[in-house]
């Protein structure tokens, strides 16, 4: 068979086509800002949510609460940058950008109740219009919100948009149960934890897509996370195990630091 026989082949154009998508996957996640989504994934989101959510109330009661917000403020922009910056997922970056994301938007969503006095309920609707607006505008603008298609400067700035907006949203939501409905941190963690099986028995049924599927359960690690470690870090007349903020928020920080250490080393040896 001739050369030109040869490349003409049926059998051998499938095998040419399939090489080529093999190949644009591996560019498109090479180039990708945000992470593979792993089972380790969703245990650091989860921690970081939690991280987030007592570092918060630890700075707010050592600090003026101006004070406090302002060096969140300050964290998040500095963090974000350098995730900007580089020009692929760095592991470390990344989840110390999403660990400031979530110090700031429970900041974000507290202020908004303590400081202007807006009840849990109507924060919890006002962040999930602006979530929504956030993914109108994304899709609108992208045609798609796949986390997998994070490889350009403008998805990326949607992107964490919508990370910021689904921290401040979990936060208000957390507080809705844990308060307003009068459930309690304890009950409230274990409500979202059987709430947060719901997208992934739906997506394993084949009831509910990849991409819906992620963000619910996205959404949900932020009121699961903060729920359990407030319980935990509470007073006993809170329902609390009394742990402190502080202690607590550098017990969840060394897991973090030592899962990330972890994803390091996988993602150099990747790259060898």
């Amino acid at each position: 068979m001739m050369p030109e026989e040869l490349t003409a082949s049926p059998r051998v154009k499938d095998t040419l086509a399939v090489g080529g998508q093999l190949q644009n996957a591996v560019s498109r996640a090479s180039a990708s800002k945000v992470p593979e989504v792993t089972v380790l994934f969703w245990v650091v989101k989860i921690l970081t949510t939690g991280m987030g959510e007592t570092t918060s109330d630890f700075l707010v009661h050592r600090f003026e609460p101006e004070i406090a917000l302002g060096l969140g403020f300050a964290a998040l922009v500095i963090s974000l940058v350098l995730q900007f910056r580089v020009r692929r997922y760095i592991p470390w970056v990344y989840w110390t950008a999403v660990a400031m994301v979530s110090v700031f938007g429970t900041m974000a969503a507290d202020a908004v109740h303590v400081g202007l006095g807006v009840p849990y309920l109507a924060s919890t609707l006002f962040f999930t219009v602006a979530l929504a607006v956030v993914f109108l505008l994304w899709h609108r603008s992208e045609k798609t919100l796949s986390i997998h298609s994070i490889t350009t400067r403008r998805r990326e700035s949607f992107y964490w948009a919508a990370v910021l907006t689904t921290f401040a949203l979990g936060t208000a939501t957390g507080d809705l149960t844990a308060y307003t409905l009068g459930l309690g941190y304890l009950a409230s963690g274990i409500m979202f934890a059987v709430v947060i099986a719901v997208p992934a028995l739906a997506r394993w049924r084949r009831l509910l897509a990849a991409i819906p599927a992620f963000w619910f359960a996205y959404i949900l690690t932020r009121p699961l996370g903060a729920s359990f470690s407030d319980w935990t870090a509470v007073s006993p007349d809170r329902g609390g195990l009394d742990w402190g903020t502080g202690p607590v928020s550098l017990a969840l920080a060394a897991a973090i630091a030592v899962l990330v250490t972890f994803l390091t080393m996988n993602w150099k040896r990747a790259l060898k």
